[in-house]
């Protein structure tokens, strides 16, 4: 079925893991390069491959993008994938004060709600100061996955769980994007040992070939296509372990 045609995923029996595949809509490569090959060039073969495996996705996509784009936008949308929220312009929100921070969130929620029903946010850069959580909340987002278990910064974090009276739900990515494209002796092991639910991150711009670009090795290795191809091994991977695919909206666990 064409990718920008399906509007629905079959009802899954799997009995293995629950898996999250998230992709980051945003500018090529923030903050190292300026441009948008990754939603013109990397984005349709992404959906293509989604769509061949039948898995469904959350694409966390920044208002900018969707000013800019609104055509890709929709495809996702069409595609059947959930649209999250990525913030307006991709500025790190540990460089925002609380008015900005506001504006950021207020501004990319009600250009992507035009769209469609939008209510998981991850902050750019999984950078995100607990102070600002108040604000996730107040504009109706449900789920927040704008931390990392790779990162110190998720084990230093007041707000790592949320109170049963609060309404969000945060759940942490749990694999950076770059392992994905490391070879399979690698990246297996790596993936066996993660606990479900299992949230994975890819960006557009890692389908496209930037191994020659001025940039740092991890965001440049193996982009283009044989980063999608490590994608569909990746993919496969899971399903023959069985894994239930799911969007950010429907997990229920409290991470």
């Amino acid at each position: 079925m064409d990718a920008d045609r399906r509007t629905d995923w079959p009802a899954s029996t799997a009995s293995g893991p629950t898996v999250a595949f998230t992709v980051d809509l945003e500018p090529d490569c923030p903050p190292f390069l300026r441009g948008f090959r990754g939603i013109e060039e990397g984005l349709p073969s992404l959906l293509a491959l989604l769509a061949a495996r039948g898995v469904p996705a959350t694409f966390f996509t920044t208002g900018e993008v969707a000013a800019r784009y609104p055509a890709a936008v929709q495809s996702v949308v069409n595609a059947g994938h959930e649209l999250g929220c990525h913030g307006m312009s991709h500025t790190a929100f540990t460089a925002l004060d609380p008015r900005a921070a506001a504006d950021e969130i207020d501004r990319s929620a009600d250009l992507l709600r035009a769209f469609a029903p939008v209510t998981s946010f991850r902050a750019p850069y999984l950078r995100f100061p607990d102070r600002y959580i108040g604000l996730v909340e107040r504009a109706g987002f449900t789920v927040d996955s704008s931390q990392a278990k790779y990162k110190a910064a998720y084990y230093a974090s007041r707000s790592r769980r949320m109170s049963e009276a609060s309404p969000l739900r945060r759940i942490p990515a749990s694999v950076t994007s770059s392992v994905l494209r490391l070879p399979p002796w690698v990246r297996t092991p790596y993936l066996s040992a993660l606990a479900s639910p299992v949230v994975l991150f890819v960006h557009p711009w890692e389908f496209v070939d930037l191994t020659a670009e001025p940039i740092r090795l991890d965001c440049r290795f193996k982009t283009g296509q044989p980063a999608l191809a490590c994608v569909d091994q990746v993919l496969r991977w899971f399903q023959n372990r069985h894994a239930r695919f799911a969007v950010m909206r429907d997990l229920r666990v409290r991470a």
